[in-house]
């Protein structure tokens, strides 16, 4: 069950799976005007910014909240920060490697799941191949399955972030206070951030003080 754990991670074919909370108090849709300006000044005017801050932006809009010409003509600042770190090494072992010292499926003794002598069992959701009726089979996806003896899988697991303030200007009344995070084995920030803020605005504003799990349905292929 390990190894099918750190497939999923990758999220590639399953969809985005995201962790989001969310404390708000935002006004109804009323005409409310906003602007969004980075948390880090440093990112204001930069290409990169521009797209991220135009995918939040667009978010608001879908609300029912109008963009303002800059921030003087807003009644709302949306101040974004987002991130990814630099990854940690993982590395997970498989109890049932195929070993014939290690496997106790694989030393002569008989495998419940295959109905026969051989091999370790490997869960796959897109089915089975073998024995009728076996949820297991071998080889597909395996991350254990490249190694001559199995027992290792060696991954590097990034966690990004998307943080979201919304405030009134005229008092600088908090509004709205967002936090999205995710964890996957990719660093790309073009394909991380778009999918944050999807998860973000999903159900938005969402109850205040809760914390859900949202996945974001993949790209369809044309």
């Amino acid at each position: 069950m390990l190894g099918i754990s750190a497939l999923g991670l990758s999220a590639c074919a399953t969809g985005f799976p995201a962790q989001v909370s969310r404390y708000q108090a935002m006004p109804a849709p009323q005409g409310q005007t906003f602007f969004v300006v980075p948390s880090d000044p440093a990112l204001q005017g930069t290409l990169e910014f521009q797209r991220f801050g135009g995918l939040v932006a667009q978010a608001m809009q879908a609300q029912g909240y109008q963009l303002a010409a800059s921030p003087a003509a807003a009644t709302m600042l949306v101040s974004v920060d987002y991130g990814v770190d630099e990854g940690r090494d993982v590395i997970v072992s498989d109890p049932f490697a195929r070993s014939m010292y290690a496997d106790p499926f694989y030393n002569g003794r008989y495998d419940p799941f295959y109905r026969g002598w051989y091999g370790r069992p490997y869960y796959s959701r897109y089915g089975y191949y073998g024995a009728p009726r076996s949820a297991f089979y071998y080889g597909w996806n395996d991350p254990y399955w490249y190694s001559p003896y199995g027992g290792i899988d060696h991954y590097t697991l990034y966690q990004s972030f998307l943080t979201l303030d919304i405030r009134r200007k005229q008092d600088n009344l908090q509004l709205f206070n967002g936090h999205a995070e995710a964890r996957s084995t990719k660093d790309n920030l073009a394909v991380l951030v778009p999918n944050l803020v999807e998860a973000m605005f999903t159900g938005f504003p969402g109850r205040s003080g809760e914390t859900v799990k949202i996945t974001v349905p993949p790209e369809q292929r044309r």
